[in-house]
């Protein structure tokens, strides 16, 4: 007959983590009514397969819409570490940004 252990065979740690601050809410971006003409960001933060699924959609958009430029960029850090100066990169130069991740 099986019998229980008194004591603790495992720790469960919780995979969603504990945020260090709070963080308040943003809006979004307002909605452009086009993209033609238009540049757009698309980013990888470096996760597996986000560069090549973003290469995918640069290539959707040169099929589909030829109008839209589109810049295909590497996030130089680690994906959970902000970078600040490829913010205001984009803020600059894109009128549209696609972070992406793969999977």
């Amino acid at each position: 007959m099986p019998t229980r252990s008194s004591g603790s065979l495992a720790t469960v740690l919780d995979p969603r983590g504990q945020p260090t601050s709070i963080v308040e809410p943003k809006p979004l971006a307002s909605r452009l009514d086009t993209l033609e003409g238009k540049t757009v960001y698309l980013i990888d933060v470096g996760f597996g397969g986000g560069w090549e699924f973003l290469e995918e959609v640069v290539a959707w958009f040169a099929r589909h819409m030829p109008g839209v430029k589109t810049v295909l960029k590497h996030k130089s850090g680690i994906m959970f570490v902000d970078e600040p100066q490829m913010w205001e990169d984009a803020k600059a130069n894109a009128d549209a940004v696609i972070f992406g991740v793969g999977g």
